[in-house]
């Protein structure tokens, strides 16, 4: 499995930054022989890419290199917005001492990897993780991490927009701020605007993935 996701990360990589274009066919033969490894794990990595909607299987055409429309994606992030707001609201009003010391840690850890983006991205899944877990509401944890896992690459693709890490460290400080102090309205309005892609930051996002489609 470990060796699935290395695979299914480095081929969304290059998905997301324009080396394999829109419509590319992916064959797990060819895959399977450029990386030295078997078709099994190629098989669990193209499936995992599924379901963030970067690649499709098509009839007569096998799997390929898609994308969703942005129309869609604005509906994605719309959506994860108004969840990770419930988490948090809910945190803020059940944090436990545990929650508070595994939040605190998650937020230093961020801090810690504030200069390399794809440590700030692990660092970045689990705080979101813990917050969803401090809602203490195992439905609600479990339909915001499995839209996360969705949305991961174009969330990844964020972080790589100019000053979007510093950004973003800031916001995560801001929401455990609330958190802590059991302000749930703030807590669920600081986690709302913190996902919600609009503005500029749509606009970067969509950019990304246009220079992709053209490279």
């Amino acid at each position: 499995m470990s060796r699935a996701r290395d695979l299914r990360q480095t081929i969304e990589d290059e998905i997301v930054e324009g080396r394999l274009a829109l419509g590319a066919r992916l064959d797990e033969v060819q895959l399977a022989t450029r990386f030295g490894v078997s078709r099994t794990p190629i098989r669990e990595a193209l499936l995992q890419l599924a379901v963030s909607g970067l690649v499709e299987t098509k009839p007569r055409r096998g799997t390929i290199v898609s994308a969703p429309e942005p129309h869609h994606l604005i509906a994605m992030f719309e959506t994860m917005a108004e969840i990770e707001a419930a988490c948090g609201r809910l945190a803020a009003r059940r944090l436990s001492a545990a929650d508070r010391t595994a939040l605190e840690a998650a937020l230093a850890a961020c801090a810690a990897a504030s200069d390399d983006c794809e440590t700030y991205y692990a660092e970045n899944y689990v705080f979101h993780s813990l917050i969803y877990r401090a809602s203490h509401n195992a439905f609600l944890a479990e339909q915001a991490l499995s839209l996360h896992r969705r949305l991961a690459p174009y969330r990844r693709l964020q972080l790589r927009v100019r000053q979007r890490l510093p950004q973003s460290l800031a916001e995560h400080r801001a929401i455990v701020e609330a958190i802590l102090a059991g302000d749930d309205a703030t807590a669920a309005e600081r986690l709302r605007t913190h996902v919600l892609v609009q503005g500029d930051r749509f606009a970067d996002l969509i950019s990304g993935l246009r220079a992709s489609d053209a490279a």
